[in-house]
């Protein structure tokens, strides 16, 4: 019977950890993930975008692992984006990461080359089969892989015992929808885009993984909490106000993860470094922007966190 409770909710995606010299920072990463235990997060998504996991070496994902599970494995669900641009890396990255004990491992497809419906599968297959005995979670994100999810893939990937469902991160809710209605009760389909999680959620997703879940996460576990008792007024006031949030922080010149990572220094204290090229750090016109956007979420926070949820429905 497949145990997916343990992936029913807020999960962050991990975001990279550096030192002042750019290279991976076990300290910053196991301070990072003592910070996720203490807000009360479900789990988390480490070594997927947020993580900058394309820009990293075989070995330095291996140690962003190891560093996170050391203090999260047993706190939180840990799910590890184990897919290179080769098979090879991915299958050694995916048999590392069952070796430590992780709940699922998860893959994007394989971009650049427009590789046919066959190829996609034996991919995820070759990666799921180098981790016999966990769970594997295909990662949709068209946008970037230039490579969509369709029905048909996802039904010949279902016959694959550890294929327990998808992390959508297409932008029509509807695709959420659809996998659900095809999947049933034995897949779980996390919803992606940020800016529609109420939407995601109400439409079939039973989890959720995002990348800007971690400078704000108490505001989206509010949002599901809301949804849970049926506040919906409340979830969607909560939704206008991060999405105003994500709109500010995607407003620098600097590439969005170096802005949540300053946010992160600016109202919790955690210095994660900064991005690594060809990602576009921050100049000194972004400073205005966190500071605007870490106050922001200070007072959706203040506004949202503390109030009593109505009763079921009665918010409509």
């Amino acid at each position: 019977m497949r145990d997916l409770e343990k992936y029913k909710g807020v999960i962050p995606a991990f975001y990279a950890c550096y030192d002042e010299n750019g290279e991976i920072s076990p300290e910053r990463v196991k301070d990072l993930a003592k910070y996720y235990i203490d807000k009360g997060v479900k789990g988390l998504y480490v070594n997927g975008s947020s993580g900058e996991c394309i820009y990293q070496s075989v070995e330095e994902r291996k140690l962003v692992l190891e560093s996170v599970c050391e203090v999260a494995k047993g706190k939180l669900t840990i799910i590890a984006h184990v897919a290179c641009n080769n098979t090879r890396d991915s299958m050694v990255l995916a048999e590392h990461a069952e070796s430590i004990g992780v709940d699922a491992i998860a893959a994007i497809p394989p971009i650049y080359f427009k590789l046919p419906d066959y190829s996609i599968e034996n991919y995820w297959n070759d990666i799921s089969y180098a981790a016999p005995n966990t769970d594997f979670i295909i990662y949709n994100i068209p946008q970037l892989a230039g490579v969509a999810l369709t029905e048909s893939i996802f039904s010949v990937m279902r016959k694959n015992p550890n294929v327990i469902g998808i992390k959508n991160s297409s932008m029509p809710v509807q695709d959420i929808q659809m996998f659900k209605q095809a999947a049933g009760e034995d897949y779980i389909i996390f919803n992606g885009p940020d800016e529609q999680f109420i939407s995601g959620m109400i439409i079939g997703a039973e989890g959720a993984i995002g990348g800007t879940y971690g400078v704000m996460p108490e505001l989206f576990m509010k949002m599901l909490e809301s949804l849970r008792v049926g506040d919906i007024k409340t979830a969607r006031d909560i939704q206008n106000s991060v999405d105003l949030i994500i709109y500010k922080m995607a407003s620098a010149h600097g590439n969005l993860y170096a802005v949540m990572k300053e946010i992160l220094k600016e109202n919790e204290d955690l210095d994660l470094g900064g991005v690594r090229k060809p990602l576009t750090g921050l100049i000194d016109a972004d400073k205005v922007i966190v500071k605007e956007a870490s106050k922001m979420i200070r007072a959706a926070k203040d506004k949202y966190l503390n109030i009593n949820l109505l009763n079921p429905y009665k918010s409509l």
